[in-house]
């Protein structure tokens, strides 16, 4: 099976010092796809320069001509799908059909409260996550949409001429509970994980290894539940919360040891961080460089 290798691209850089040439550099480094986060702030970053996700990729769209554009994740914390399309459609019209949504429904973390509201109950979040994608899905399939829900409707919602790529761009749904898997089997054209989080701090590879096969076991069960093949969604495992976090990035042959394992159980992208000095994130930027050029081709 074919993987393939993503990175994640923080906003935390001014664009004309520092930013455009990142995304630029993921292009020339052969990356199939640069991601980055959608919120408002972010946990040790919150202190820090902090710029917008769909603005910073519209930008990348037109500093780059081959490389694919997405979020990892987006979530209802602070979208509504119709203006959430309307963006969407504009990016993928820019960027020239390059874009993915990648999609979940969200922690509880500053995006949950930063306008106003009381943190959602998980049941809720669920709830919201599931009315969420299914209108964003008609939403970006349909010229006009008018749907009356339990907590996002559209009225008359036009979104002429679509999405540029057809039927629509995209969705990467990030789950790993029953709901989402089923979500993610219904409306997804790939899956999105970070692996089993009770395993982070304590955790060993070897059990993350298999909580992963388990997660993308229950994906499979998903699939066949909803009448879908399971192997027509691409598996996204996107690193830095696995116990291997660290090692992983010492050297391409640490890479090519967790990439082997990963696509033997059946992902077909691994999404790396871009480093970022003296945060969770920090990397040797060379051996970064050097897995994203040589690491695949050692695993053949």
């Amino acid at each position: 099976m074919s993987l393939r290798l993503s990175t994640v691209i923080l906003p935390v850089d001014r664009w004309h010092q520092g930013g455009r040439a990142k995304w630029q550099r993921a292009e020339e480094l052969g990356f199939h796809a640069a991601y980055t986060y959608d919120h408002l702030s972010w946990r040790s970053f919150r202190d820090g320069p902090w710029f917008g996700a769909l603005p910073t990729l519209t930008a990348a769209a037109t500093a780059t001509e081959r490389l694919r554009l997405g979020t990892l994740v987006t979530s209802p914390n602070f979208r509504h799908p119709v203006t959430l399309a309307k963006e969407l459609i504009s990016l993928d019209d820019v960027s020239g059909g390059r874009v993915t949504l990648g999609i979940g429904a969200g922690g509880n973390g500053f995006d949950a409260t930063a306008l106003g509201q009381e943190a959602w109950t998980p049941k809720e979040r669920a709830d919201r996550f599931a009315e969420f994608v299914a209108l964003l899905d008609r939403l970006l399939t349909e010229g006009a949409v008018t749907q009356e829900g339990a907590f996002y409707s559209a009225v008359e919602a036009r979104n002429v001429p679509g999405c540029a790529q057809s039927p629509r761009l995209p969705f990467a749904v990030a789950a790993t509970g029953p709901r989402g898997l089923r979500l993610a089997a219904r409306y997804g054209q790939a899956w999105v994980t970070t692996g089993d989080p009770k395993l982070y701090e304590t955790g060993t590879p070897a059990q993350s290894d298999a909580a992963l096969r388990a997660q993308a076991a229950k994906l499979d069960a998903a699939c066949e539940e909803t009448g879908r093949k399971p192997a027509e969604l691409d598996r996204i495992l996107l690193t830095g919360f696995t116990p291997d976090r660290s090692s992983m990035l010492d050297s391409v042959d640490a890479f090519v040891d967790f990439a082997g394992r990963q696509r033997e159980a059946g992902f077909t992208e691994i999404v790396l961080h871009w480093p970022i000095p003296d945060s969770d994130f920090a990397a040797d930027q060379s051996v970064f460089e050097r897995i994203a050029t040589e690491g695949l081709s050692q695993l053949d």
